[in-house]
């Protein structure tokens, strides 16, 4: 019986002292990116990143441009923005004062507003 208080308290308290953002979701958020037609090149804010499609790892706290490049086509930009995830501050909250500062310094509150991106490239005009 002495054991299992002792275990139910460290959860307790690894729990107290953890936030509740940073332990289920990260700081990072996946992002799916497709294009019509496919095999565009991805940059992210000027890198490089792959042709599409592609799974990107991004972090959520950021901001990101996402441009889409194909010979015969269009250049097509798309903005990523992020927010605040209300669920994840009333959660920690609850849980007190440090679950609040360790999501806050690390951005884990926040989440890419889209994830996904499906960008149709227009054809340049023949001049």
């Amino acid at each position: 019986m002495r054991k299992f208080t002792s275990i139910i308290l460290v959860i307790f308290l690894f729990l107290l002292t953890s936030s509740c953002a940073t332990l289920f979701k990260g700081n990072s958020s996946k992002l799916d990116i497709n294009s019509n037609p496919q095999g565009a090149q991805v940059y992210v804010n000027g890198g490089y990143m792959g042709d599409t499609p592609v799974r990107l790892k991004l972090v959520s706290k950021h901001t990101y441009s996402i441009e889409f490049r194909k010979e015969g086509y269009k250049t097509k930009t798309v903005n990523i923005t992020n927010k605040v995830g209300v669920g994840w501050v009333i959660l920690d909250v609850l849980g007190g004062l440090i679950p609040v500062i360790i999501d806050a310094a690390t951005g884990a509150w926040y989440e890419l507003d889209q994830k996904n991106v499906n960008a149709i490239l227009d054809k340049q005009q023949d001049k």
